[in-house]
């Protein structure tokens, strides 16, 4: 593999597979580039909610806007410049408020395939 520089231009975001909410993701490396892992990003539009058992470990660095994450042990806050860790197993709910957000991600593994 090679080194390589990416920017949101480069993403070809689609919406988020098994969700009808506005929530769209671009992946820019994965498996079938040989990496251990699914980099990209996504776009969450304003007021959206994601329900999820996260198949992978999820980390989501907030770019710009906010994302509140609830789980079993309370809810973070978070904004531009924030990072989350999501850890496999562990049930979210991720939520948008009037300004939406641009994040970026790195999971492990893959979450297409998990």
């Amino acid at each position: 593999m090679k080194v390589r520089k990416f920017s949101l231009e480069d993403a070809t975001m689609e919406r988020s597979p098994g969700q009808s909410g506005a929530i769209f993701t671009g992946d820019l490396v994965n498996d079938r580039d040989g990496a251990p892992v699914t980099i990209g990003y996504g776009r969450w539009e304003p007021f959206q909610t994601l329900e999820e058992t996260m198949a992978v470990d999820d980390v989501m660095i907030i770019l710009t806007g906010v994302l509140s994450v609830t789980h079993d042990e309370g809810q973070v806050a978070a904004s531009a410049g924030d990072i989350v860790h999501m850890p496999k197993g562990r049930k979210v709910s991720i939520r948008t408020g009037s300004e939406g957000a641009t994040t970026a991600y790195v999971t492990y593994p893959h979450w297409r395939t998990a």
